[in-house]
């Protein structure tokens, strides 16, 4: 896990890395999307157990279950792609989706009061009737087929930014279809891949446990058996329903899912963990038209500071993979947020601050990801304390969560939003340079982010704390370290009596008595990092 300091997190990756597990990458999404389906966390992760475990009682395969495994993982990846649209309709791109997957989509009374219940929410009882009426009239047109291969495909492109294999990314285009061919695409029976059998029952099950409990859950299978489900699949899930449900630990389920994972376990380094990251800064993007270039934006300008700040190369991966996840955690705050032209209640504010604390808690669980996560879920927080989701303040906060937090800013600045027109050049850098000017970002990565961006930034004078001197604060610094004011008359070439000046005027400036305590107000300031 973790450190709980987001000061640690610049502190790093090694220069060679060892691979990390695919199964740890796509199930940190897999947190975000459960989120972004209104499901509880850990429903994926619940999902893949089941549908293997389903799966080896069916004597699958071993490509097939690892297939399982996979799609499991992924079957809900492509929900942001069409959250704009969604949320035109239902009111928001969430709620409505937790109530989509539970009903008998083959059942059009079920279908009707669906869509009673959730589309146009918030609208006028005549522009609700309308919209539900133009919705059950779009019910199996190209338009809504359209929506549903959107989301498949976006899944299939993320399982081959991963290189999970062709048959993990053929199956995911069955995540909506129906052995009884009344889903989509047109296919029934045996033409839909088994590692997508097996996920519909496993899915549903995980569903239905959530909202009634195993012997609904049960009940459901059964009921459905030959059309949502195939029959043989359907009847072994029901007959050794205990099995698959036994030991299933909510405190253990990360552990769990990454444990069930079928031998060859998938591995990725290198350039193939940057395409994941890459991958999920685009699936991020597809929340919101509005949305579309933010993270890579950001990771492009944040890798550049970075570069130009001094960072090490391990330093930098880090930002650059951190910036391309920090949004991460808008998949899980609705549309009716994001795309409301107006101001936000207090409501609406809180969850778009629980954002980074989404992300951060989606790399959590994996030990080779969460730094990852928590510098990601840093890039709101502010000098002064004003930011969110911790309030952290500026000591706490190591450069690379001051340049992600920089980069962040100026890349919101430059893009439009649904209450304000994008900032041009001249008005982003005053604007920006103000943000230092005021304590909220660091100066030195105001800088280094409008360089990157292609500003002119002029060499920007050093405001030191309570007045010090430049050759004040280099006496403090060798004080700090230990020095004798022998020695720091040696190493600064001056006498030991002006040093014995130097000493008593800082120590008057900083209102100390003595070196500890000079030390402890060095530390306050942030100046033996920036020193």
């Amino acid at each position: 896990m973790a450190a709980e300091d987001p000061g640690a997190v610049a502190a790093v990756l090694p220069s060679s890395e060892p691979p990390i597990r695919a199964a740890e990458v796509v199930g940190a999404l897999s947190l975000a999307t459960d989120l972004g389906t209104g499901q509880p966390l850990e429903h994926a992760l619940r999902t893949a157990v089941l549908a293997v475990r389903l799966g080896e009682l069916a004597g699958a395969s071993a490509q097939e279950l690892a297939d399982t495994y996979y799609v499991a993982l992924l079957h809900a990846s492509g929900c942001t792609s069409n959250g704009h649209e969604a949320a035109q309709v239902f009111g928001d791109d969430i709620t409505h989706r937790a109530a989509f997957f539970l009903i008998d989509t083959a059942n059009p009374a079920e279908v009707l009061a669906f869509y009673r219940a959730y589309v146009g929410a918030g609208r006028s009882p005549d522009v609700r009737a309308t919209m539900i009426e133009a919705a059950i009239a779009n019910v199996g047109s190209p338009r809504s087929r359209d929506s549903f291969a959107t989301m498949c495909e976006v899944a299939q492109r993320f399982a081959g930014w991963l290189d999970l294999g062709s048959s993990t990314q053929a199956a995911l285009e069955y995540v909506f279809a129906r052995w009884d061919g009344k889903g989509f695409p047109d296919a029934r029976g045996d033409a839909i891949p088994l590692p997508m059998r097996l996920l519909h029952v496993g899915r549903d099950i995980s569903l239905f446990l959530t909202a009634g409990g195993a012997d609904e859950a049960r009940t459901v299978i059964e009921r459905r058996t030959g059309a949502a489900y195939e029959p043989r699949l359907a009847e072994l899930a029901v007959r050794n329903f205990g099995d698959l449900l036994s030991d299933l630990d909510e405190t253990r389920m990360w552990e769990q899912a990454l444990d069930i994972e079928p031998f060859p376990e998938i591995r990725i380094a290198g350039e193939k963990v940057d395409d994941a990251f890459m991958a999920i800064a685009t699936l991020t993007g597809l929340k919101s038209p509005w949305l579309r270039e933010h993270s890579t934006g950001v990771a492009e300008l944040a890798e550049a500071a970075a570069w130009r700040i001094g960072l090490p190369a391990a330093s930098v991966t880090l930002v650059r993979r951190a910036a391309l996840a920090h949004d991460l955690g808008r998949v899980g705050v609705s549309n009716a947020i994001w795309e409301k032209p107006g101001a936000l209640g207090f409501g609406e504010w809180e969850r778009v601050r629980l954002h980074p604390h989404f992300t951060e808690r989606a790399f959590a669980q994996s030990s080779a990801l969460a730094a990852i996560g928590m510098l990601a879920g840093s890039h709101h927080e502010r000098l002064d304390g004003s930011g969110y989701h911790r309030g952290t303040r500026g000591p706490a906060l190591d450069p690379a969560a001051r340049i992600l937090a920089a980069a962040d800013c100026y890349a919101a600045m430059r893009e439009a939003r649904p209450h304000r027109a994008a900032l041009d050049a001249p008005a982003a850098e005053t604007e920006f340079t103000r943000e230092a000017e005021e304590g909220r970002l660091d100066p030195d990565a105001v800088d280094a982010v409008l360089a990157a961006a292609g500003h002119r930034v002029r060499q920007r004078p050093r405001e030191l704390p309570a007045g010090l001197t430049e050759r004040e604060l280099e006496v403090l610094l060798v004080l700090v370290r230990g020095g004798s004011n022998q020695q720091i008359a040696d190493d600064l070439g001056i006498s030991a009596k002006t040093v014995g000046h130097h000493v008593e005027h800082v120590y008057q400036k900083a209102g100390v008595r003595s070196r500890a305590a000079a030390t402890v107000w060095a530390f306050e300031q942030d100046l033996v990092r920036a020193g």
